[in-house]
C-alpha cells in the first residue's frame, strides 16, 4: 500500500508542477497569444493610406487583377488601368473616417497595411465602379 500511495504522491505532485507550470505557462502564453489576436485584429484606425484601381467595367478590373496576380506592383497597375483622377498610382492619400463611400471605406479599413510591390487588396463595387483597394498606413 505505501507504494501506492508513493505512486499517488509522485503522480499529484507531477500534476501540482504541472499545474504550476500551467498557471505560470498560461500567465506567458496568455499574453502572447492576446498579442497575437491583436495581431491578428487590425487596431481601430481614424485614418487610412490608401490606393485603388477603379474600372468602370468588370473585364477591365479583371485584367488588372490578373497582372496583380502575375506580381506587378500595385502602383504600376493602377497607372495602367485605373479610370478615375487619381492616376498617380491610385494613390488616395490619408483618407479618415466617413470621407469615403460606405462600401469602400469598410472594406478597405478592414485591409492590414502592405507595400505596393506586395500588395495586399480587396475587391468592392460601389457606384462609381469596381475598385482593388489597398492600404499602405494606418493611424
Amino acid at each position: 500500500m505505501p507504494s501506492k500511495n508513493a505512486k499517488a504522491a509522485a503522480k499529484d505532485s507531477g500534476k501540482a508542477s504541472t499545474a504550476s507550470d500551467n498557471k505560470n505557462a498560461g500567465k506567458g502564453k496568455g499574453s502572447k497569444n492576446e498579442k497575437k489576436d491583436d495581431a491578428g485584429k487590425l487596431k481601430p484606425a481614424t485614418a487610412i493610406n490608401a490606393r485603388h484601381i477603379l474600372c468602370e467595367k468588370h473585364s477591365k478590373k479583371e485584367d488588372a487583377l490578373k497582372k496583380l496576380t502575375e506580381g506587378a506592383k500595385f502602383d504600376d497597375v493602377a497607372r495602367e488601368f485605373s479610370e478615375d483622377k487619381a492616376r498617380q498610382g491610385g494613390s488616395l492619400g490619408w483618407k479618415t473616417r466617413g470621407s469615403l463611400d460606405a462600401a469602400f471605406e469598410k472594406a478597405a479599413y478592414e485591409l492590414e497595411p502592405s507595400t505596393t510591390a506586395n500588395p495586399k487588396y480587396v475587391e468592392v463595387k460601389t457606384g462609381h465602379g469596381y475598385h482593388i483597394i489597398m492600404v499602405e498606413g494606418r493611424r
